[in-house]
């Protein structure tokens, strides 16, 4: 098979549309064989498909072998290219939907990390909410870094997300959800874990092995980083847990996410009373957006609390 194909590809049928599903599964499980049960074919069969869609563009789309499974570069671009097709196609057909004054079709929703504890429950509370109004909505949930969600909103992927409020993007709307309030912690079989907060210098906490994040934080949160000896870093707070937990390191996490480790024993807080920072959390959507009834009704469950 050539790199190229020799002519545009001239129009995109419905069978050229269940290709690129299957190909989207596929990248999405990882390669042939963990597809298999998510789309009920085998390997062959899959591998088949596959070929059909690179013969149908002229492009090579992904490795697969021994080495294992990987996309090409055209893969990673056609990948991309297949997520804004299928939300087009998905928002089209919700919209159509929406004439009828039913809720049908999908939602597609973007989260940060580790928000399910959080004990007022408006994502949970609105999503119960649109499933009692439309049980036949499908509602996709993917749990990304908040740069990846506003992106996913920005280029049409996501129908909405949640992310704390960094700083607002042009093409973005924010509606306030929580506020959230990050402690300092340090987990049993660190040196500090017994050391009363009265008998705890700031020099003497200062210096000990800390983690920074990797993902934005508004300015004036930096600063609380800065104070302290990061030593090690972490993507997101998932990750900042496993590192404090091993009991080497001291980190900010929500106080709502740390709290069973707290009651277990396992956590404490390193002087509550100052050591803390606040970030807001939005719902994020596009400005300009087309009427998309399953979104407007959740975010009308969001607003009502």
């Amino acid at each position: 098979m050539s790199s190229r194909r020799p002519d545009p590809l001239a129009q995109v049928s419905d069978f050229e549309i269940r290709l690129l599903k299957l190909f989207r599964s596929v990248v999405e499980c990882g390669g042939f064989s963990a597809a298999e049960s998510a789309l009920g074919i085998g390997r062959s069969a899959i591998s088949q498909q596959m070929s059909d869609l690179e013969q149908r563009l002229g492009l090579r789309l992904c490795q697969r072998g021994r080495a294992g499974f990987a996309l090409t570069e055209e893969g990673r671009e056609v990948y991309q290219s297949t997520l804004q097709l299928l939300a087009a196609l998905e928002s089209f057909r919700t919209e159509v939907n929406g004439l009828h004054q039913h809720l049908r079709g999908e939602l597609n929703i973007g989260l940060t990390d580790n928000l399910v504890t959080i004990p007022h429950m408006r994502i949970t509370n609105a999503l119960a909410r649109l499933k009692v109004q439309g049980p036949d909505v499908r509602i996709h949930i993917r749990m990304t870094p908040p740069s990846e969600v506003e992106q996913g909103v920005l280029d049409g992927r996501l129908h909405i997300g949640v992310v704390p409020q960094v700083g607002a993007l042009s093409g973005l709307e924010y509606q306030p959800l929580y506020d959230e309030r990050s402690l300092l912690y340090c987990a049993v079989g660190h040196p500090l874990f017994y050391v009363d907060d009265q008998q705890l210098e700031d020099d003497r906490l200062n210096a000990q092995e800390a983690i920074a994040p990797t993902f934005r934080v508004p300015s004036e949160v930096q600063s609380h980083y800065q104070a302290l000896n990061c030593t090690a870093s972490a993507s997101d707070r998932e990750g900042m847990a496993f590192l404090i937990l091993t009991g080497r390191y001291i980190g900010y996490l929500p106080d709502h996410y740390a709290q069973a480790w707290v009651q277990q024993g396992r956590l404490r807080a390193l002087k509550a009373s100052s050591r803390y920072y606040d970030i807001n959390l939005a719902a994020v959507t596009r400005k300009g957006r087309r009427a998309h009834l399953v979104l407007e009704s959740f975010l009308e469950a969001l607003a009502d609390g």
